[in-house]
């Protein structure tokens, strides 16, 4: 088995993706920057590590479905991205997994109403809170500019589930890529 994919995120003044929004959604933010990169720059503003690891609450069903339908990262179409890190409360991780899998799924349909978003938007998840980050999970979207306002629906559709009560951190921030 590959050992896990780490990746660093780093904001500064250079990078292949070019930050155009960057909003404090709930709790602290992030210092501002003007540049993204998926790489351990010197000079950043800031850096948020995650590692790709296994999936924590997906079942079998659930896995074999989002293979068929979810679209890779790097398509050359999908010029608009977001990292999303986010925080969850202790009362979060004080939950049994099961626990925190019926919040996830059962009550708040986090991949099923996902799944009417793809392939149209892709994704990565990067787990961060083994690593002793200031967020636990960082999530990387990529779509085609045209599909901006469906992530957008996506994003409102995931924040207003039960799940999101769990969430004490979120940062917003929206890039494009420079060609």
């Amino acid at each position: 088995m590959p050992p896990p994919l780490t990746v660093t995120f780093s904001a500064g003044p250079a990078g292949p993706w070019r930050i155009e929004r960057l909003t404090q959604v709930a709790g602290a933010g992030l210092p501002a920057a003007t540049h993204l990169a998926m790489a351990d720059l010197p000079g950043a503003s800031w850096r948020l590590r995650g590692v790709v690891s296994h999936p924590r609450y997906s079942t079998a069903a659930e896995l074999k479905t989002l293979a068929g339908v979810q679209a890779g990262l790097g398509r050359p179409e999908a010029t608009c991205a977001a990292l999303i890190p986010i925080r969850k409360s202790e009362a979060w991780w004080s939950m049994a997994q099961d626990e925190r899998r019926a919040v996830f799924e059962d009550r708040s349909r986090h991949i099923a109403l996902s799944m009417k978003y793809l392939p149209a938007i892709a994704r990565r998840l990067h787990h961060a809170r083994d690593l002793g980050e200031p967020f636990d999970f960082l999530t990387w979207f990529e779509f085609a500019p045209e599909h901006e306002a469906a992530f957008d629906d996506l994003l409102a559709e995931l924040r207003a589930s039960p799940e999101w009560t769990y969430v004490e951190r979120e940062v917003e921030i929206r890039v494009r890529r420079i060609d």
